[in-house]
């Protein structure tokens, strides 16, 4: 069924693997001039001495964490991106020592112009700053990628979980987290799991 060869389980029990690349960084990064209004944000924000990527006519700043909340603040303050529209998380197993990234995604109103920022951490220390204070709109964001990723942001008002029971092992949406064979049980009805409910035979 659907082209699978084998099991013919498309629901990830049976083992279906995909390998998922870390982003080729050096390759990814830009060089200036890169062209109209992205200079003059690009130059707002040397201090942070971020990456540029642009790809598909759209700009992203890579900032290391230690510099996330400065970008934010000029970015709101100094260049008026008045809106964060949220922040999502990004697992690469593969890129030592910066696994997990948060994405950013803002807008600015008055100029019509929109960014992204990112920043990442280490599996081992999987901590950046909450950007609450800046854009209150991370709130319930960031509370959704630490309950999909993982990913704690320090100074959170309330950081818990949003989807997920307080109780749940894990984080459901890292690659290395089991894509079935978890038993739940869910208003008193046991679901079982994928491999013992399907069959494609």
């Amino acid at each position: 069924m659907f082209g699978v060869h084998g099991t013919g389980d498309t629901s990830g029990y049976g083992g279906l693997v995909r390998a998922t690349p870390a982003p080729d960084r050096a390759s990814d990064v830009a060089v200036r001039p890169y062209g109209g209004w992205f200079d003059e944000v690009a130059d707002q924000l040397a201090p942070a001495q971020p990456e540029v990527v642009i790809h598909r006519g759209e700009i992203t700043f890579r900032v290391r964490r230690e510099h996330l909340l400065a970008v934010l603040r000029t970015l709101r303050d100094e260049l008026r991106f008045e809106l964060c529209s949220g922040v999502s998380g990004v697992h690469y197993p593969s890129d030592t020592g910066g696994e997990l990234h948060a994405v950013y995604h803002l807008l600015s109103m008055t100029f019509n112009r929109r960014v992204r920022v990112e920043t990442s951490a280490p599996d081992d220390d999987p901590h950046v700053p909450s950007g609450v204070a800046i854009y209150p709109t991370l709130d319930w964001h960031e509370r959704e990628t630490y309950d999909m990723f993982g990913i704690v942001f320090d100074g959170h008002p309330a950081l818990t979980r949003i989807l997920m029971p307080d109780d749940w092992p894990g984080h459901p949406q890292r690659k290395d987290y089991p894509l079935g064979g978890i038993p739940v049980d869910y208003h008193g009805a046991t679901i079982p799991p994928p491999d013992e409910r399907r069959s494609y035979s």
